[in-house]
């Protein structure tokens, strides 16, 4: 199960809680870790990185460790040494993993520890542009959804030409899906999903890899949870430069779309009934656009 955010104590221990908890899983990231952690930074909302290191033996564990290092000598900044810019380290906490779990677990824990209203989840490898997570939060905002998936399929913004079979398997796994939950998502499998802190408190993530998609998307749907899809850029990566999911995750999707969507008890879930919130700038194609400010301030 995961449980209600801590909120006891002074910002460092629990009782600072940001709008937002950015959840970001690692595994032998060392060429983006850097990178990536000082984009999420520059979002100029009150936030905090949680990230879970599962078990990396490029260097990414080691970096992470100065970092961690940084952050419990209280340091307000520490220089990144690849990049060779400065990262506030306010609201960065890092979870080590001991063995290697996948990314399913890695979440798992670092579900566990948000403190935030909205839990984002955001990989480490450069694919998913920060900028754009604020496109995920306005449908919550604006009180619409209590979960928003990101599509790499319903335009927006640059997308990375690749593999055409990925996008057959993406493209089958997210029919499969939407037959058994009733929804019209265009891509369960994205990595952007966003979801109220609620939706998390008392759901368990069973799925250790990657079969954490379907499973999720399978357990919001059999609670009733209002789902919103928004457009995303994507930058995808070649399996040169590291990317990790493969044929056997496909075939793992194919059960875990089953398991999750015929067998699994998901309790109903309870919304509270609000007045959407209208603005004219919110319902401009733009909306969501972030702003970035310095991550040194």
């Amino acid at each position: 199960m995961i449980a209600p955010p801590r909120l006891s104590g002074t910002a460092s221990d629990g009782a600072w809680r940001p709008k937002l908890s950015v959840v970001i899983p690692v595994y032998n990231e060392r060429a983006t870790i850097e990178e990536i952690l000082w984009r999420v930074q520059s979002i100029g909302i009150e936030k905090e990185l949680i990230v879970v290191d599962d078990a990396s033996s490029d260097g990414t564990r080691d970096f992470l460790r100065q970092l961690a290092d940084s952050i419990e000598r209280g340091e307000e900044r520490m220089q990144l040494p690849s990049i060779g810019r400065p990262i506030s380290t306010r609201g960065i906490r890092i979870l080590f993993q001991p063995v290697n779990a996948g990314k399913g677990a890695a979440l798992r824990r670092g579900f566990a520890d948000v403190r935030g209203e909205i839990v984002v989840v955001q990989d480490a490898d450069l694919e998913y542009d920060p900028r754009e997570i604020l496109r995920l939060l306005d449908p919550i905002d604006r009180g619409l959804a209590d979960v928003v998936f990101g599509s790499r399929f319903i335009g927006g913004g640059p997308h990375r030409v690749l593999f055409f079979w990925h996008s057959i398997g993406n493209t089958v796994l997210t029919l499969l899906s939407n037959m058994l939950t009733n929804l019209n998502l265009t891509d369960v499998w994205t990595c952007y999903k966003a979801f109220r802190v609620e939706v998390l408190h008392g759901m368990t993530v069973d799925e250790d890899r990657f079969g954490f998609e379907p499973e999720i998307t399978a357990k919001v749907a059999k609670a009733g949870w209002r789902v919103y899809e928004v457009p995303i850029s994507y930058f995808g990566r070649t399996y040169a430069d590291g990317k990790k999911i493969g044929w056997r995750d496909g075939v793992r999707g194919v059960w875990c779309t089953l398991k999750y969507n015929l067998f699994a008890r998901v309790r109903r879930a309870t919304i509270p009934k609000r007045s959407p919130v209208w603005t004219p700038m919110r319902m401009t194609p733009g909306a969501g656009v972030a702003q970035v400010r310095s991550p040194d301030v």
